[in-house]
């Protein structure tokens, strides 16, 4: 038994998100049909994080344990094959040692949040990104993030069905630039409460719009209640950048 590692790259317009689905088609099941159209075999994938429906990848880490022999070029290029009907791409496959873990072996994971600052439809960003068409202020918008860097309790910025066993997370940075006619919103975390970031980007986006003032942001925070939230950004502005891990 040989455990890849793949890299994944991924549309997630037509998913139900990540993780297999019963009511819908997912990521993983699109990639384990692949495996199995390659090696006959029936495999179980496991992701460095999760996404919602209509989240994007950039660089997804995952890993699936193949027992026929087959080089990792080949195993890439088939399955890129294989997806070639679905917006998902193998960016690169590699072996790794038995005990290494796409998610249990991930100490950050980072997102990226894109808004298109503008008023005119969006044609090639369509389902890619959030359309703000109000002026946005990204210097507000970050100054206030910098409330929520650190350590704390993110009850207000958690969905209610979110799994975690604590709303105590630690946020390495929330950085938010201007690009152009865009505002992007960058994050790094060891981890991730379910619905955090698009939380996070909802209420610092008020900010920019003006109709909270900055340290709003803070308060919410310390509100530690989800009903303080202002607002949940919707979810196809929002990709999965990169994982790290120890080595």
């Amino acid at each position: 038994m040989t455990r890849f590692a793949l890299t994944l790259e991924f549309d997630g317009t037509p998913f139900f998100g990540l993780q297999r689905q019963a009511h819908g088609p997912s990521v993983q099941q699109a990639v384990e049909e692949a495996v199995h159209a390659t090696t006959g075999e029936t495999v179980t994938l496991h992701a460095a994080g999760r996404t919602d429906a209509g989240v994007h990848a950039l660089a997804m880490p995952v890993h699936v344990d193949i027992a026929k022999e087959i080089d990792a070029f080949r195993l890439m290029e088939a399955l890129n094959y294989h997806l070639r009907a679905v917006p998902v791409a193998v960016l690169a496959c590699e072996v790794k040692p038995d005990d290494w873990h796409a998610r249990f072996s991930c100490v950050g994971r980072a997102y990226e949040y894109r808004i298109a600052n503008r008023r005119a439809p969006l044609t090639l960003e369509a389902n890619r990104a959030w359309q703000v068409p109000q002026p946005l202020d990204p210097q507000a918008m970050h100054r206030a993030a910098q409330a929520l860097v650190g350590r704390h309790d993110f009850t207000t910025f958690r969905s209610v069905h979110c799994q975690a066993q604590s709303p105590v997370k630690t946020l390495d940075r929330l950085d938010v630039s201007r690009e152009g006619d865009h505002v992007i919103v960058r994050t790094a975390a060891r981890s991730f409460l379910h619905h955090q970031v698009r939380s996070m980007v909802g209420c610092l986006a008020l900010v920019g719009m003006g109709r909270w003032h900055e340290e709003q942001v803070a308060e919410a925070l310390a509100a530690r209640d989800r009903q303080a939230l202002g607002l949940n950004a919707p979810p196809h502005g929002l990709y999965f950048v990169a994982a790290r891990y120890p080595d």
